[in-house]
């Protein structure tokens, strides 16, 4: 299917999206470390560090339409976005999602219908398949490439 669409969108007949949420914050991540045996690491944190949260819309054109939110991000800040995305549409569009909780609650999914009318069509990707969601691997970059290990 992804593929099918790939070639609508090359074709200019409908665009595609990716659609995902992130967070950075100002204490690097260490996702492993080695050290000498018998040596213990310790990394400082800071247990009141702000988090900045970006929630994205990302094309195959690395065309990226991000929106930021200091603070938790539920149902209803997702819905907001696809709401304002999809406001500023042009075409027939499909955003791939992930199965997250809050991607499949009943306040998303009650707003599809009223997208579908916008030209917005939601495709779920499939279970534990990050490698298909374009945007998760731009986060990916972003955190442990971009992103200078610093305090």
């Amino acid at each position: 299917m992804i593929d099918q669409l790939q070639q609508q969108e090359a074709a200019g007949v409908c665009d595609l999206w990716y659609f995902d949420v992130t967070g950075f914050c100002l204490t690097p991540c260490v996702p492993y470390a080695w050290q000498p045996i018998g040596e213990v690491i310790t990394v400082p944190t800071v247990s009141h560090s702000r988090r900045l949260n970006v929630l994205g819309f990302l094309k195959r054109t690395n065309e990226l339409v991000p929106y930021m939110v200091e603070g938790t991000v539920d149902t209803s800040t997702i819905v907001e976005c696809f709401e304002q995305f999809s406001q500023q549409l042009t075409k027939r569009t499909y955003v791939f999602l992930d199965n997250a909780p809050v991607h499949r609650s009943q306040e998303f999914i009650g707003h599809i219908a009223q997208w579908v009318q916008r030209g917005l069509i939601i495709k779920y990707l499939p279970a534990y398949a990050p490698e298909l969601n374009l945007i998760e691997i731009l986060w990916r970059f972003m955190k442990y490439s971009w992103l200078p290990f610093s305090g």
